[in-house]
């Protein structure tokens, strides 16, 4: 029989793993986002007519092209995901009455890991 502070660990370790290979699909949606965050945003212009105006400098014609596809598959990915994550730490830890309700719920915090981790390591690459 397994000791109880073992258990205790194991248990605990199960939403933990879940949560952070749910946050494998949420790169999609948080790659969409900040694409739009540091690419779409900062552009002067927002269509195709902004780019006879003379005042704007900062458009760029590529991002205008992608914005509307970037923004599209970024809504659809991230309603897939929260709904993966609500299906996974609040309805079936309620569904099956688990006394750790709370640390699935928590443990939900770290489906953004794997892309911070993706992020990070393309920072310190260059």
């Amino acid at each position: 029989m397994t000791p109880a502070p073992v258990r205790s660990v194991l248990a605990a370790a199960v939403p933990v793993g879940v949560n952070l290979l749910l946050g494998i699909p949420a790169i999609v949606p948080l790659l969409c986002g900040w694409w739009l965050w540091t690419r779409y945003l900062p552009m002067d212009c927002r269509d195709v007519s902004d780019l006879y105006e003379r005042e704007v400098t900062e458009c760029n014609l590529h991002t205008l092209d992608h914005a509307g596809v970037v923004m599209f598959f970024g809504a659809v990915s991230a309603l897939v995901v929260a709904l993966m994550v609500f299906a996974t730490d609040v309805a079936a830890p309620r569904r099956r009455g688990s006394p750790r309700r709370r640390l699935w719920a928590a443990s939900a915090a770290l489906v953004p890991v794997p892309f911070a981790v993706l992020w990070a390591l393309a920072r310190v690459q260059g």
